[in-house]
């Protein structure tokens, strides 16, 4: 376990910088700072983010943006002519269309804290892009210091289209004080102490303060599963149901070779893993950097977030983590080994009260490779 100064969650904590935790949120949520009617579920509140709701009402748009300084998103989509439909009872976003939908969450900030967003893991799981905008925003998924109003989620499905509902919960927001970071002595003590990534290959793979990330395409050996590919034109997918599809419905698998690699076809969409089991000691959180154009022009992940706890039980072997692949443009091999990614690891402002996995009914904690929880498994 990590032997970083547990600050706590005293009043003393709640100056310093870094990620804030789960009791922090839960102050953030009874000062009136996160807003929502109907009110904020306990089962929302997650070791270092918020689940967000959809509300009752997307609108069809027929291109993807961002307000700007001078408009809000209603008055964007006005003059997009946005379409509504009304999800009260279900309704299904196509692959291939864009949507925006307000979500039950408001904010009023006074804290001084900036937010961040990305799609949850079953989100990312099933290709459907979706990115967090505010009023007046420039920037998808960031949320200023002080920012008071609505919140709105673009969702964009890739691959199978969606059922929706009131309530369904694709993305999740952070909220950070300061800028913190974490030395880079600190880092490379932590990860040569295997309490970050643990492989089998001893050599570091650190820059700039990010922890590499290889891709596994051996398996346990020749013919052993190693990924799946998505299938076209299948049925749509309700996302509320758990372990309720067949996966061969919806994909083919991807089996390892003499010579492990793989050909990403720029038109499909991959579920692959990590060689690694990755670990999130719980004074920290970390953050995958989706697309790294130094290692190909390829992305592999949608979902960043990695709360603390993540892969910590060490008994059980760890986490690995899994990757969302869509090659872009062109066709790209990947070779067994092959590094695809990179870890942020930032501070925690205080080590939650939860952690990731520990009673909180966390869907992929210990994991191998694995579909979104929508799919049934074994």
């Amino acid at each position: 376990m990590s032997d970083l100064a547990d600050p706590g969650s005293g009043p003393a904590a709640a100056a310093r910088t870094g990620i804030l935790p789960y009791q922090a949120l839960n102050a953030m949520r009874r000062a009136g700072e996160i807003i929502a009617e109907p009110d904020i579920l306990p089962d929302q509140l997650q070791p270092a983010s918020i689940d967000l709701r959809l509300g009752t009402v997307a609108y069809r748009v027929r291109a993807s943006f961002l307000p700007g300084p001078n408009a809000t998103v209603m008055e964007r989509i006005g003059q997009l002519d946005g379409y509504a439909i009304d999800i009260s009872a279900g309704a299904v976003l196509e692959r291939g269309c864009v949507y925006v939908v307000p979500l039950l969450e408001r904010l009023k900030l006074t804290s001084g804290v900036t937010g961040f967003a990305n799609p949850k893991s079953s989100t990312g799981r099933l290709d459907i892009l979706t990115r967090l905008i505010t009023d007046r925003s420039t920037a998808f998924d960031q949320i200023e210091r002080g920012y008071e109003g609505p919140l709105y989620v673009e969702i964009a499905p890739r691959t199978f289209s969606a059922v929706v509902r009131p309530g369904t919960r694709l993305n999740q927001v952070r909220f950070r004080r300061g800028s913190p970071s974490l030395a880079a002595t600190e880092l490379i003590r932590l990860h040569k102490g295997g309490q970050l990534v643990a492989s089998e290959d001893e050599r570091q793979n650190i820059k700039e303060k990010l922890v590499g990330v290889t891709i596994d395409l051996q398996g346990s050996g020749r013919g052993s599963l190693v990924g799946y590919r998505a299938k076209k034109h299948t049925d749509r997918i309700d996302v509320e149901k758990v372990g309720y599809y067949d996966p061969q419905d919806f994909w083919e698998p991807v089996y390892a070779h003499r010579d492990p690699a793989i050909i990403l076809n720029p038109d499909d969409f991959y579920i692959l893993v990590t060689r690694e089991a990755v670990g999130v000691p719980p004074d920290l959180a970390a953050e995958m950097v989706a697309y790294d154009t130094t290692v190909g022009e390829f992305r592999v992940h949608y979902a960043g977030f990695f709360d603390p706890g993540f892969g910590w039980d060490s008994a059980a072997g760890g986490a690995k983590a899994v990757l969302e692949v869509r090659s872009h443009e062109v066709p790209f091999m990947l070779e067994h080994g092959q590094t695809v990614g990179w870890l942020r690891y930032e501070p925690m402002a205080a080590r939650p009260d939860r952690l990731y996995g520990a009673g909180l009914g966390s869907n992929y904690q210990n994991q191998g490779l694995a579909l979104a929880r929508q799919f049934r498994r074994g």
